[in-house]
């Protein structure tokens, strides 16, 4: 095995349930004060209150402004490329956090931040302010029910905005519950069952219906989601570290580096060592 050099790693304090809230305040970065890419080893929201600019998640352009909220996964490899008198608040914190349906917001396959509604900007910022204050006090009993219930609320007003962006596409509240309970399974298992029968059998459904609701959905079957979520990690790892192709495919599942690289270059348009070279 070749020595392995990731990003660096973002932490938060060892520490049961961990969570941070900070205010943002970016009045101009770009060119040389950009800091290099990094991944995070929790989950976090971006809020920007005012002011835009641009993120690059996995390496892609996440361009944002005004009343903008960008959810990123833990393990997304993470870079401000250009922020404009931003203001707002970082909210951070590990999986101890969330439970149930609040798990499909971090599946870690797409960054596209939430627009929030202009009725709803001014009071979701006052939450995030509230869960900051409450984050500064000493602790005390109820503290950590009321950080919880605080997260839980800002996480379940980004679902609605996000259920409404899906919706609004023409996708049904079944479509959406479906579609969520397939990331977050999938989160789960791609790297250890690349098989769609697999993932309809987990979630109580055929592989027709499953099939047929997400591509209703997304425009993509069940195979080519999975597939998706595959290589998109695999993309992680040819730019952001030092694994070898065969390192690469093993950790992902794969009976051998030729088979990935096949599927890498059938989807990609290039071949696993092109996007490393391309990339550095």
């Amino acid at each position: 095995m070749s020595e392995m050099t990731e990003p660096t790693v973002d932490d938060l304090p060892a520490e049961a349930d961990a969570m941070e809230v900070r205010s943002l305040e970016l009045d101009r970065i770009e060119g040389d004060e950009v800091r290099e890419p990094h991944r995070h080893a929790y989950h976090e929201l971006v809020w920007v209150r005012e002011g835009s600019g641009r993120h690059l998640i996995d390496g892609a352009p996440v361009e944002f402004g005004p009343h903008t909220l960008t959810v990123i996964a833990k393990g997304q490899v993470h870079q401000f490329e250009r922020a404009e008198g931003v203001r707002g608040y970082v909210v951070r914190f590990d999986d101890e956090w969330l439970s149930g349906a609040r798990r499909w917001l971090f599946s870690g396959q797409s960054c596209t931040p939430l627009t929030v509604p202009e009725e709803d900007a001014a009071r979701f910022d006052s939450l995030l302010d509230l869960l900051r204050v409450e984050m500064a006090r000493p602790p005390a009993p109820e503290s950590a029910e009321l950080r919880r219930n605080l997260l839980s609320a800002a996480l379940l007003w980004a679902q609605r905005w996000r259920e409404a962006q899906l919706e609004g596409g023409g996708a049904t509240s079944a479509d959406v519950q479906l579609h969520r309970e397939l990331v977050d399974t999938l989160e789960r298992d791609f790297t250890s069952n690349h098989e769609a029968r697999h993932y309809a059998a987990e979630l109580g459904v055929t592989t027709g219906t499953l099939s047929r609701t997400l591509t209703r959905l997304t425009g993509r079957t069940t195979k080519q989601l999975i597939l998706d979520r595959v290589l998109l990690e695999a993309a992680r790892l040819l730019r952001f570290s030092d694994l070898s192709v065969k390192e690469i495919a093993d950790r992902l599942g794969f009976n051998d580096q030729f088979a990935f690289s096949r599927a890498f270059k059938r989807q990609r348009g290039e071949a696993p060592l092109d996007l490393r070279n391309r990339a550095a």
